[in-house]
């Protein structure tokens, strides 16, 4: 570790400026021009370090990338993994969208995620250059995680878990907003409900049924659903009406439902179709569709055994515990999980305020994430 703490002082510069430049390429997932030169940006390093690259090319979202060092070694590797799309169009950050001051950078992704890409690449040059041939290893990039692999189908996602498929270990590398390894996460149902009533001049509004209304009523029943640690209800858009004096024939709403297992997720689908079918106002009616879906992260014996197996390492190497935690948001390593792959996550950059124009991250935190990884693949 000692020799590893030396390399990763005489890298962190480059390492910062890699940080940088990936993050002030704005690359919302809707725009696969923008996440495929980032991913552009990290084969393009990775190759000039003799690592061994592949796509999963997709027409819709960016390419999803497999990079891999000690690939000739038969033994079982360590894959780190992280994703390079965000959420906001582009120009929401000004030019340059990336700021640095008093060892913080803030910027689009610079925690969600591509703090931890970055982290997961330094970490495989610092292991090149200690000459680590212990077993491959292996990051794994992935393009479309922040609308849960909608456009490509899931395909990044199968992507993933073949080429982690028979790993000692999968690290996912979302970022740590607190002290804490993840081994459980929400999975995620967003929701289209659609109201149909009967539109009326509003000097007749006695004589009509109000799309809106009804949607109002729903609202507040489904918002109701409000349990950190279980099923919440979030009611994200409303578009309806087409007039001030009209009574409104439609309204369209989509609403973020999470859960933490399978029977709360039954709860979901439960409570939204008697909610749906029950009318508060008389003459409307009321259909729903599931726009995209994410599996949650439970708690498995394999995920448990991993992360006291690093928590351990961390401690033989001079790092300090994080124990384990929770978090209400999805991410890749529910499904590596649902796969069976041992997975931990939350194991990138240090930073908050994610999805938010203010999002920022401690410029040290990608020093320790990268010395943390080294510790993880040269100990597992």
């Amino acid at each position: 570790m000692k020799k590893i703490d030396e390399i990763i002082s005489s890298l962190e510069k480059e390492y910062v400026k890699f940080w940088e430049d990936v993050c002030n390429i704005e690359s919302p997932t809707e725009y696969k021009e923008g996440v495929d030169k980032v991913g552009s940006l990290f084969i393009e390093k990775a190759e000039k370090l003799g690592f061994s690259t592949e796509k999963c090319e997709q027409k819709v979202s960016g390419d999803a990338i497999c990079i891999t060092m000690n690939e000739e070694i038969k033994e079982k590797p360590v894959c780190f993994s992280a994703h390079i799309d965000t959420v906001h169009p582009v120009g929401s950050f000004g030019c340059p969208a990336v700021k640095i001051k008093d060892g913080i950078i803030f910027g689009p992704g610079v925690t969600d995620c591509k703090g931890g890409a970055v982290a997961g690449l330094f970490a495989m040059q610092v292991l090149k250059t200690v000459g680590f041939k212990g077993r491959p290893v292996k990051l794994i990039i992935q393009s479309d995680e922040e609308t849960s692999s909608k456009g490509s189908n899931k395909e990044t996602i199968k992507f993933m878990a073949e080429k982690a498929r028979d790993a000692v270990a999968f690290i996912n590398l979302e970022g740590r907003r607190n002290d804490g390894i993840v081994l459980k996460r929400k999975g995620i149902l967003r929701i289209e409900i659609k109201v149909k009533g009967k539109a009326v001049h509003a000097s007749a509004c006695c004589d009509g049924a109000s799309a809106v209304r009804e949607a109002a009523y729903k609202i507040i029943e489904f918002e109701k659903l409000k349990d950190a640690f279980g099923v919440t209800a979030n009611c994200g858009l409303i578009k309806g009406g087409t007039a001030g004096n009209t009574v409104p024939e439609e309204c369209v709403m989509e609403f973020d439902f999470r859960f933490s297992n399978q029977k709360q997720y039954e709860f979901v689908m439960k409570t939204v179709k008697e909610i749906c079918e029950k009318n508060f106002i008389e003459g409307t009616k009321t259909a729903f569709t599931v726009k995209s879906e994410r599996v949650c992260m439970e708690e498995t014996e394999k995920n448990l055994a991993l992360y006291e197996k690093i928590e351990d390492i961390f401690e033989q190497n001079g790092l300090k515990r994080l124990g384990k935690t929770f978090s209400g948001g999805g991410s890749d390593a529910a499904d590596m999980t649902c796969f069976g792959i041992p997975t931990v996550d939350g194991l990138g950059v240090y930073g908050s305020k994610i999805h938010s124009k203010d999002e920022y991250a401690e410029l040290s935190s990608l020093s320790e994430a990268a010395k943390r990884l080294c510790a993880i693949a040269t100990n597992i």
